[in-house]
C-alpha cells in the first residue's frame, strides 16, 4: 500500500483529531482541500484564524462571544429572575430557536463525567452558584443532556441548589433519553420547556 505524501497525512492525522472524525471523513476533508481552489482554501483559514482571535468566553455565563458580557447577559430585556443551565454553547442555541425561553444562561462547558476524569471542580459551577447569590435568581432550569453525564450533572446541581430556596426545573418529557439538545427540533424542545417540571433531590 502507497502511503501518501507527508503534508497530506499529516493534514489526515490533524483532522483526525477533531471530534466523530474517524480515517476515512478525515481523508474526505484531506482530499476535498486538495481540489478546493486557493482561494477557498485561504476563506477557511481565515474564519478559522479570525474565530481563534475574536472569540472569547463571557465573563458572566460561560457562552462563545466575541463581546463580553454576550448579547443574552447585557439584554435589559431578558427575564434576570431565571437562568437556564446548559453544557455547552450549542445547547444554548438549541434553546433559543424554540423562542420559548426568555431568561438568562449559564454554560457549565461540560457534563460530570468520571469515566472520562470531569468532575464537578472542572465545571463553572461555582460561578453559577456566585451568580445565583448576586442576581436575585428565583428559578434554575436544569437543561442538561437527558444521558448519564446530564443527568449525573442534574442531579449534583440539584442537591447544590434545593437548600438554597430556589424552584429548580428540568424540561419536561418530549427529548429523547440518551440524545443530545443539538439534535432536537425546534417543536419537541420547545414543548420539552413549556412543560418542564420542578425537580427533588
Amino acid at each position: 500500500m502507497l502511503d501518501y505524501a507527508e503534508p497530506v497525512t499529516k493534514l489526515i492525522d490533524e483532522f483526525k483529531r477533531l471530534p466523530g472524525i474517524g480515517h476515512k471523513s478525515a481523508q474526505r476533508l484531506a482530499f476535498y482541500l486538495l481540489k478546493s481552489s486557493r482561494e477557498d482554501t485561504d476563506r477557511l483559514l481565515e474564519a478559522i484564524r479570525e474565530v481563534k482571535e475574536k472569540i472569547i468566553f463571557c465573563s458572566v455565563c460561560n457562552n462563545l462571544t466575541d463581546t463580553d458580557p454576550c448579547r443574552f447577559c447585557a439584554s435589559p430585556s431578558r427575564d434576570r429572575a431565571t437562568i437556564c443551565v446548559v453544557e455547552e454553547p450549542y445547547n444554548l442555541v438549541a434553546i433559543e430557536k424554540t423562542r420559548e425561553y426568555h431568561g438568562l444562561y449559564h454554560v457549565l462547558q461540560g457534563a460530570i463525567s468520571p469515566m472520562e476524569g470531569i468532575g464537578p471542580e472542572q465545571l463553572r459551577i461555582k460561578e453559577l452558584l456566585r451568580r445565583i447569590g448576586e442576581e436575585g435568581v428565583s428559578e434554575v432550569i436544569l437543561a442538561t443532556n437527558p444521558n448519564t453525564e446530564g443527568e449525573a450533572t442534574a442531579l449534583y446541581l440539584t442537591r447544590q441548589l434545593k437548600p438554597l430556596g430556589l424552584r429548580v426545573t428540568r424540561p419536561a418529557s418530549g427529548l429523547p433519553v440518551g440524545g443530545d439538545l443539538e439534535y432536537a427540533d425546534e417543536i419537541t424542545l420547545g414543548r420539552a420547556f413549556e412543560g418542564r417540571r420542578d425537580v427533588d433531590a
